[in-house]
């Protein structure tokens, strides 16, 4: 399996060196594996890891629970808590869209209403 330096899992996965440390640092990131020199090495697993996160970040989910579900994912044996988790986030998300949805067509209404009063740009 091919190995990446940090640099190139910042450009693969777009998240900075200094997200990446915090990752690490809070748990988010587990088991990353070091050269001799002490430089993180990460592989193709990683890279899926990270983009799991980044989904769930993208989509809103509190660090809180993204560090709930990484430790949930250690263990073999939290299958149903970790889609009770995802469910949670995925109801969530539901609902939030379901707002934007409303706020939207109220802005498109606004949008609406600025075009039937205004006045074209030769007729001022």
């Amino acid at each position: 399996m091919p190995t990446y330096t940090p640099g190139e899992i910042a450009e693969r996965t777009g998240f900075s060196l200094d997200t990446l440390r915090y990752y690490e640092r809070i748990g988010l990131l587990d088991g990353i594996a070091r050269t001799p020199g002490g430089q993180r090495v990460f592989d193709d697993d990683d890279i899926a890891w990270l983009n799991i996160l980044r989904c769930l970040r993208n989509t809103g989910m509190p660090i809180a629970s993204m560090r709930r579900y990484a430790d949930l994912c250690r263990d073999e044996s939290t299958v149903t808590d970790r889609r009770e988790l995802l469910e949670h986030h995925d109801a969530e998300l539901g609902r939030r869209i379901d707002e934007l949805i409303l706020q939207r067509a109220q802005i498109r209404e606004k949008i609406g209403y600025y075009r039937s009063v205004e006045v074209p740009a030769g007729e001022q």
